[in-house]
């Protein structure tokens, strides 16, 4: 691509933006082994892209937790993360926003990084997370993750890179070559250390960490990140909901975890099983709430459908309302977004 004057996204452009998004989704979210020769030959490339000596040696780490536990064992000398990431990178940006000019960055963007920016981020931030849980102390998590924002982040770079990747920008190459190969990894002046990708990555249907049986993300060391639905939860969790009593999803002092074991449960199983007595009833629907400890009650409307299915029942649904709701119809009301006052159905289906 040559910088000239303001530019426009043709179709054409459009096309080969999206494929390049569609391409680096699936390179940022990759699990199984490193291609360790190709990598290697990306951080040599980066290495001279932003003008140094390649690096003496390439040292390689089972995981993003194992590499910054290295760091200090391997007198690496000073990082050089500006020269090989930030600086390329930086002239990258400028160049593509001169030439796309201020009406179509926007576009090029929202069709490249934007949709890649919040999973992958979201994924960057729980490992981040989760290298820091690892530590034996809170000031020992904290210098951990410290050094993870040092990171280059190889295929987590892919939000960027499909923009830059797309316009065959040369200041990148080398970082584009490491993250199709290889994870995370650190550029200091004598040495270069590079970790493995995951050796597996489980996610549902919208793209978050999930698994109920198992850890959703993990890597070759044994390193792992548990979570249900992209919530971190704790390794034994999966097990421990197969067993869920509405006194064990009281008693969880987490918050976060109960709101998630209540999901899991059904509200409105718990309502049932739990003795739970409705709070208002009118020709809309019953009100009920379940007060929860250190957390805002959970307060839903039952529905019965006014309409008989073929064998003749009446299908029953909960409708989640915001927890000042007092009555029925206000909860009905709301989700239709009126007041009770004005929530008057001729005829409800």
């Amino acid at each position: 691509m040559t910088v000239t004057t303001e530019t426009t996204v043709t179709a054409e452009l459009a096309d080969a933006l999206t494929a390049a998004a569609l391409r680096w989704e699936e390179v940022a979210f990759r699990s199984g082994p490193a291609d360790r020769a190709a990598a290697e030959e990306g951080v040599r490339l980066a290495y001279r892209t932003g003008g140094l000596p390649e690096p003496e040696e390439i040292v390689w780490a089972e995981s993003p937790a194992a590499g910054v536990g290295a760091i200090a064992a391997l007198g690496a000398g000073r990082s050089v993360r500006d020269e090989v990431r930030t600086r390329p990178w930086e002239r990258a940006r400028a160049d593509v926003h001169a030439w796309l000019g201020p009406a179509a960055w926007p576009l090029a963007w929202s069709l490249t990084g934007d949709r890649l920016w919040r999973p992958v981020n979201r994924l960057v931030t729980q490992i981040r997370r989760a290298v820091a849980a690892s530590a034996e102390s809170e000031a020992a998590g904290a210098e951990l993750r410290s050094s993870t924002l040092d990171a280059v982040l190889g295929q987590h770079d892919a939000p960027w890179l499909s923009l830059f990747d797309a316009l065959d920008r040369p200041e990148v190459a080398g970082l584009a070559r490491v993250a199709e190969s290889a994870g995370w990894w650190w550029p200091f002046e004598r040495v270069a250390l590079v970790c493995e990708r995951p050796a597996g990555l489980h996610r549902d249907d919208v793209g978050r960490l999930h698994r109920g049986d198992g850890p959703a993300l993990v890597f070759p060391d044994g390193f792992a990140v548990h979570a249900w639905h992209g919530m971190p939860v704790p390794a034994d969790f999966g097990a421990s909901i197969a067993n869920l009593t509405p006194e064990r999803i009281r008693t969880e002092e987490n918050a976060e975890l109960r709101r998630v074991m209540l999901e899991h449960f059904g509200y409105d199983r718990y309502l049932a099983e739990s003795g739970a007595t409705p709070v208002h009833r009118d020709e809309t629907g019953v009100l009920w709430r379940i007060d929860l400890d250190d957390d805002e009650p959970v307060v839903m409307v039952e529905v019965v459908n006014a309409t008989a299915e073929p064998d003749g029942t009446f299908n029953r649904y909960w409708l989640r309302v915001p927890p000042a709701t007092r009555t029925a119809r206000e909860g009905v009301a709301w989700t239709f977004q009126l007041s009770e006052a004005d929530y008057r159905p001729e005829r409800e289906t």
